[in-house]
């Protein structure tokens, strides 16, 4: 496989799992760029596996909790809330969209690892469970009971944000 087709045939998950591994939206691309940069030095060592995604999702979790290490260290000041000229340009739905996507991003964040990989592999990547199963390094029926557990706590996560709001 060349880089290119590496490249894009994988730069959408690898993307993704970063998001969910709790990767700031501002840092995505340059810690994309690190995990390519990765996998393009350790591709030749492979003895072609079956499928590279569970190579690719641990190099994502590596790299991510690397990030996150360094992230404590940092002396910035973080706002959730946009300028508001953005918030007058966008329609109220679209922001209203935005804020619940944001929302379910920060929630999905807050699960435990276990938990938040069988969810996002399984419900946002649309990865067949034996698949998660193998890229998480668990039996099926294991990653199914994480997939449940996930969703109760997101359930919880979401009854309690929508009782704060009224």
């Amino acid at each position: 496989m060349t880089p290119r087709e590496l490249f894009d045939g994988y730069a959408p998950f690898i993307w993704r799992t970063l998001k969910y591994q709790g990767v700031a939206e501002r840092d995505l691309d340059d810690i994309t760029q690190e995990v390519f940069r990765i996998i393009f030095r350790k591709v030749d060592e492979l003895d072609s596996p079956p499928s590279m995604r569970p190579w690719i999702y641990g190099i994502c979790v590596r790299v991510a909790s690397d990030y996150r290490k360094r992230a404590r260290h940092r002396h910035e000041v973080l706002v959730s809330d946009a300028p508001e000229s953005t918030t007058e340009a966008t329609p109220s739905s679209e922001a209203e969209r935005v804020a619940a996507k944001r929302q379910l991003t920060e929630m999905i964040q807050r699960l435990d690892e276990d938990k938040r990989a069988v969810l996002v592999l399984h419900e946002i990547e649309n990865i067949p469970m034996n698949e998660v199963a193998l890229i998480v390094d668990c039996p099926v029926k294991t990653a199914y009971s994480r997939l449940a557990a996930a969703r109760k706590h997101l359930t919880t996560m979401l009854s309690k944000a929508n009782r704060s709001e009224k």
